[in-house]
């Protein structure tokens, strides 16, 4: 897939005027340690959306990480979920933004560095609008979409809600949060999971067509990690240059699209938690 310019003509004028207010307010002690001709950081999204919408949001939170921190990146994408997982096996990014349950799988090879401290990671149950259904209860042998088997909120988690209840679902898988929410608005599946945030992104002609039945707990929300293989100096750089644009308005406005409502440092001892939820049982490796 061939990785669009991060000023490319697609990008919406209102996202042009934060990015260039962005690189208008940069710190200099950030934008004067430039890293000359080093390798562009390869950097992967989890595809929670499809492939244009991952690439509006992220292309101008890079262009403006490169002129707050002197490094370069580049947008790797992923068709799907799975094929995103192997790649994190595989240690072919440098620079990733993942479910923590995908962040711990992979903690052999990377370190979290920041992540939204606002807001936990829930997942949701949708059905239609006009749906009988109000509870988990009600999908008892009901057609239910995920967007693949190790979204964490969004399937994991709910999945091992749906088994502690005793509750059975005919098992779908979609590919994205996306694909599960139209799915569903469309009628082509009675229920699906999903997370508040990525509901909240939805057009409103799918988004009013659905009601939300179920939360989980919530955790520590997506966070973005690094290789191992960088320096400390290359991550710390990295981390302060994320922080250093949540402490914008416009920088703000660009995160909160990830979304990151307030962006923070990301420790691993915050992803602790998952490791006492037996969701092993649910994950599927690649």
């Amino acid at each position: 897939m061939k990785n669009p310019s991060p000023t490319r003509p697609g990008l919406h004028l209102l996202q042009r005027r934060h990015l260039l207010t962005v690189l208008a307010c940069l710190p200099a002690t950030l934008r004067a340690s430039g890293f000359g001709d080093a390798p562009a950081l390869r950097v992967g999204v989890v595809p929670q959306f499809d492939s244009r919408t991952t690439y509006d949001i992220w292309t101008p939170i890079l262009a403006a990480l490169e002129n707050l921190s002197g490094l370069r990146f580049q947008l790797v994408g992923s068709p799907n979920i799975p094929e995103f997982e192997k790649r994190i096996g595989q240690e072919e990014f440098d620079l990733a933004y993942l479910n923590p349950y995908q962040g711990l799988v992979a903690a052999d090879n990377y370190l979290p560095l920041v992540r939204d401290i606002a807001t936990p990671l829930q997942g949701i149950a949708v059905v239609h609008q006009n749906s009988p259904i109000q509870d988990l209860a009600g999908l008892q042998g009901k057609t239910m979409d995920f967007p693949a088997p190790n979204a964490l909120a969004a399937s994991l988690m709910l999945r091992a809600q749906l088994d502690q209840a005793g509750i059975k679902v005919r098992v779908r898988y979609v590919k994205t949060h996306t694909s599960v929410y139209l799915n569903v608005a469309l009628g082509q599946a009675e229920a699906g999971g999903g997370v508040l945030q990525t509901l909240e992104d939805q057009p409103d002609t799918v988004r009013k067509q659905l009601k939300v039945i179920f939360r989980t707990v919530g955790v520590a929300s997506h966070p973005v990690i690094a290789s191992k293989h960088l320096s400390r100096a290359v991550r710390e750089q990295v981390r302060a240059a994320f922080i250093a644009m949540g402490e914008t308005s416009a920088g703000r406005a660009l995160l909160l699209r990830v979304p990151f409502d307030r962006i923070g440092r990301a420790n691993p001892d915050d992803y602790l938690p998952l490791k006492r939820m037996g969701l092993e049982k649910y994950y599927v490796p690649n």
